[in-house]
């Protein structure tokens, strides 16, 4: 069953034309049955789809002194039929209409909703783009060659995300495809207990597109919450594989695991599933031994979301990768940087993602946020469990952030402390804060008879460009030092 959300403004707009003095909208338009003309069918659909918020066409209302008509279930069903098959074989981009029978002062009437397209203007299949209609006074007509421009300036294409995954379902196909249960625990909303209220708040969800005759599952619907993405043979390239080596390079592979289901529904499983694979320390707490990771959950679940959230979509045969090396994990997403941004100037940026509906959705489901605080968070809990710095690498078609193992300060190479130096002078502005010998020794874990050491590689910073001193008057031993953006 369809969602019906729309129907009130539709009777509204059906009200408004029929009185005080019958006139058809731009809005609406009156039908007493369907046409045989199906080229002059599609033009209303291509006149409704190309007008702000859209329309409807109203079956069992007269054209000429508008005297309601009523409409039987097997004429409407017929109806909605050939207007949907219309709406995906003679126009472009294909069009998801709606359709309802409803009683309108006593009559059942039917209504057929078309809405606005985003990618503008909506036009014959097969021909130029100036093969397009609008609504003007209430008519539909040939839209003129200006009019053709105002509509591409009021185009956008569509998003990745809104794209179809699937061929058209029923509600109750879509319900054995995707994981809902888990996507209403995930928002903290208890489900719909009715397949009409289902269905709108999916469609509300962005996880389906409404036609006339069911329902497609999007992108971003089955990236979330497919139960097997190897249903959505498009996406299949796209599940996360866990890849893990013996050693500290590629020889020889371990095992390899490839993500069956969506990234929203599966990303507690996969969280649980590296807390399994990795290194563990064991340490006292509370006078108990217990087995600790070696490295953060924190900056495990903010650097896969990351991957998962920001890859390139658009680059065809390859996903998201977390590969396990005995001396550190490679996190990698398709997709380079976006244009302006810096690796150094990531940790606590305002952010950017080209997978909008992805990263809100993230956000909503409480496994990442969306205020630039995630690498922030990855810096400060590799500052706490004293691993190295994390180390951001852009390729041509990539992105790769590396997450060592535990390493002393000793055993880090002068590249990496002063990248470490840089990278806690931006978690200590982002706090409000400045790097100090202090704090940086704190970093590193080291004793107060190493300050001379933390000294020097204070000054190979400043020498590197990497950080410089808050105010120049002060001496060395109290001196404050900022990011050299700051």
């Amino acid at each position: 069953m369809a969602s019906k959300h729309w129907i009130s403004g539709a009777l509204h707009a059906l009200e408004e034309s029929l009185a005080p003095v019958p006139h058809e909208s731009n809005e609406i338009d009156w039908k007493v049955s369907l046409s045989e003309r199906k080229d002059r069918l599609a033009e209303h659909l291509m006149a409704f789809a190309n007008h702000p918020n859209g329309g409807c066409l109203v079956f069992g209302v007269g054209d000429a002194d508008a005297h309601l008509e009523a409409i039987d279930q097997k004429a409407a069903a017929g109806i909605a039929n050939t207007l949907a098959n219309l709406g995906r074989d003679a126009v472009e981009p294909p069009l998801a209409i709606d359709h309802a029978v409803v009683e309108f002062r006593g009559v059942p009437i039917l209504l057929v909703r078309i809405p606005e397209q985003t990618n503008k203007p909506v036009h014959r299949r097969g021909k130029s783009i100036e093969e397009t209609w609008m609504r003007s006074g209430g008519t539909t007509r040939k839209a003129s060659r200006h009019e053709v421009g105002a509509l591409m300036l009021h185009s956008s294409a569509p998003r990745w995300e809104e794209l179809r995954a699937s061929s058209l379902l029923t509600i109750e196909a879509v319900v054995e495809m995707l994981d809902l249960d888990t996507v209403a625990k995930l928002l903290q909303r208890p489900m719909p207990n009715d397949m009409d209220g289902l269905a709108h708040w999916l469609v509300d969800e962005g996880i389906l597109v409404l036609d006339g005759r069911g329902y497609y599952i999007t992108n971003f619907g089955a990236m979330a919450a497919a139960r097997k993405l190897e249903q959505f043979p498009s996406l299949e390239r796209k599940r996360i594989r866990v890849i893990r080596y013996r050693g500290t390079n590629k020889v020889e592979t371990i095992d390899e695991l490839a993500g069956q289901r969506g990234y929203a529904v599966g990303f507690e499983g996969l969280i649980a599933y590296l807390r399994r694979i990795l290194p563990h320390s064991e340490v006292i707490q509370q006078s108990l031994r217990a087995e600790v990771s070696v490295y953060p959950e924190i900056a495990l679940r903010e650097l896969i979301a990351n991957a998962l959230i920001h890859q390139d979509f658009s680059i065809t045969g390859a996903g998201p990768m977390v590969e396990v090396f005995d001396d550190r994990i490679e996190f990698t997403n398709p997709g380079s940087l976006l244009p302006g941004k810096r690796p150094d100037r990531l940790i606590g940026t305002t952010p950017e993602s080209r997978n909008e509906s992805l990263a809100s959705a993230f956000r909503r489901y409480r496994i990442c946020e969306e205020r630039g605080t995630g690498f922030q968070k990855v810096v400060q809990s590799v500052e706490l469990f004293g691993l190295p710095p994390i180390v951001f690498t852009p390729m041509e078609k990539a992105f790769r952030v590396t997450l060592y193992a535990p390493r002393k300060f000793a055993e880090m190479g002068q590249a990496e402390r002063i990248e470490a130096c840089y990278q806690h002078a931006v978690l200590q502005y982002l706090s409000s804060q400045t790097l100090t010998n202090t704090t940086l020794r704190e970093r590193f874990k080291l004793h107060d008879k190493q300050r001379n050491q933390i000294t020097n590689l204070i000054g190979d910073a400043v020498a590197a460009g990497r950080i410089k001193r808050k105010d120049e008057g002060s001496g060395k031993k109290f001196a404050e030092y900022l990011p050299y953006w700051a």
